[in-house]
């Protein structure tokens, strides 16, 4: 019996930090998620000309996962509601920050991007679009440094706390 409690709290504990470790990884991978959408939206912009609600429509079409549910949120909110683009915008992100592994700061690049969202000519849009991919470039990087020094960690804290609480209960 004494075995089988052993076990349980070992896989328990390394289940928790391979869960934690994940969640770097998945930041990592939301982080070039928005890049990839702000990058499409840059594209629809300059050429298609499409309304803001229908390029966002578009864009979500191509992705997948919680963006994917953010910008369509945010194209259905700009056709039904009477919030501005920026209310909406808003609005959208605290329901994906919610349920993602982002960290404040990157929300905090994005709402700063939704602060001019649909309110310039196609160029400064741009600009702002590119300004945004830049803080974003950041952001992953400093995503992608945290990853490869606290996801091997947070892997092995988990299984050696679990060997280490079976130890002192032994």
């Amino acid at each position: 019996m004494r075995w089988i409690g052993a076990l349980i709290i070992i896989f328990s504990t390394s289940w928790l930090g391979f869960y934690f470790a994940g969640r770097l990884s998945e930041r990592t991978k939301e982080l070039r998620g928005w890049k990839l959408a702000l990058q499409s939206l840059e594209a629809e912009v300059m050429y298609s000309q499409l309304p803001l609600q229908e390029a966002f429509r578009r864009i979500s079409g191509q992705l997948k996962g919680p963006i994917n549910s953010c910008l369509k949120d945010f194209a259905i909110q700009l056709e039904t509601s009477a919030l501005s683009a920026k209310e909406a915008w808003e609005s959208s992100l605290m329901k994906y920050a919610k349920t993602v592994s982002i960290k404040e700061s990157d929300i905090q690049v994005l709402l700063q991007f939704g602060e001019t969202i649909g309110m310039h000519d196609k160029y400064s849009q741009q600009k702002q679009i590119i300004l945004a991919l830049k803080h974003l470039e950041r952001e992953e990087q400093e995503a992608i440094d945290s990853q490869g020094s606290y996801e091997r960690m947070s892997k092995m804290l988990g299984v050696l706390s679990g060997i280490l609480i079976v130890i002192l209960l032994l």
